[in-house]
């Protein structure tokens, strides 16, 4: 399973890329999480990545938008053809990047009209955003202060919409919401990334981290990844990579696939 893959892209997406991510090493502390990790993204297009816990995909995503917790020793992560490795969370934010958290931090002393407004850069907007999300009465509430688990990620996908990057990271965005809660985020997440357009039209594209696979029942993914051991391993059409995994378990999955693709490769 260690073999280097033929380059994703050429197989499953094309210039331009929006994301570039060249033989990536990612440290947390002291461990080491990503192992040469490569990736790019088209623009326009939406990934979605599945592995086993501790595989390393939020460490992927954190370190992509350049949290202080995970530290790059190797490679090079490009956004739309530029190194961003120097940039601050912030700085990579301006330039269009987005990330909805697995766990969204409690911050006292912070309202979400406030963060709202500091993503927007004024107020336009946001009350109809809010409203649409069933969020109108939490503006006022200190970020996710008491809000539960659906109410946690819908302000995640609030301030996305607020803020509208152009590569936007979710990380589990189903994780710990009923089905109501799943159906209105999927429908936000798609007018976010521009699905009911035609492709060509398109110009965000997204990489979501799912474990269950629950959001392909809402969301239409081009392209799903199998990720072990800090590395993507295999790659194919969402459905049929979902499929796999729930018949034969990741580590299985991955030998399916790769031995599919070594056939391709033949023929």
């Amino acid at each position: 399973m260690s073999g280097k893959l033929r380059d994703e892209s050429k197989l499953y997406d094309s210039p331009p890329y929006i994301l570039e991510v060249e033989d990536l090493w990612v440290k947390a502390g002291d461990n080491l999480i990503l192992k040469g990790l490569d990736l790019r993204v088209g623009v326009g297009k939406l990934h979605v990545i599945f592995g086993p816990n501790g595989s390393g995909k939020s460490t992927l995503l954190g370190a992509i938008m350049g949290l202080p917790q995970f530290e790059v020793i190797k490679g090079d992560i490009k956004f739309r053809g530029r190194s961003i490795l120097g940039l601050s969370t912030d700085e990579r934010a301006k330039l269009g990047i987005g990330l909805a958290f697995q766990r969204p931090p409690l911050i006292k002393g912070v309202r979400l009209r406030a963060l709202l407004a500091t993503l927007n850069g004024g107020d336009a907007k946001i009350e109809e955003l809010a409203d649409n999300l069933d969020l109108k009465n939490h503006l006022d509430r200190e970020l996710n202060d008491g809000f539960s688990g659906g109410e946690m990620k819908r302000s995640e996908i609030l301030q996305l919409l607020v803020q509208r990057p152009e590569l936007i990271l979710l990380d589990e965005p189903e994780s710990g919401v009923d089905l109501e809660n799943i159906t209105l985020l999927a429908r936000f997440i798609g007018e976010l990334l521009e699905r009911g357009k035609h492709i060509v039209d398109r110009k965000r594209s997204g990489i979501i981290i799912t474990h269950t696979g629950h959001i392909l029942s809402y969301l239409n993914a081009d392209i799903a990844h199998v990720m072990m051991e800090g590395k993507i391993l295999c790659h194919g059409s969402p459905m049929d990579v979902l499929h796999q995994i729930k018949a034969k378990g990741y580590k299985e999955c991955v030998e399916c696939l790769l031995a599919e693709q070594s056939k391709e490769e033949a023929a």
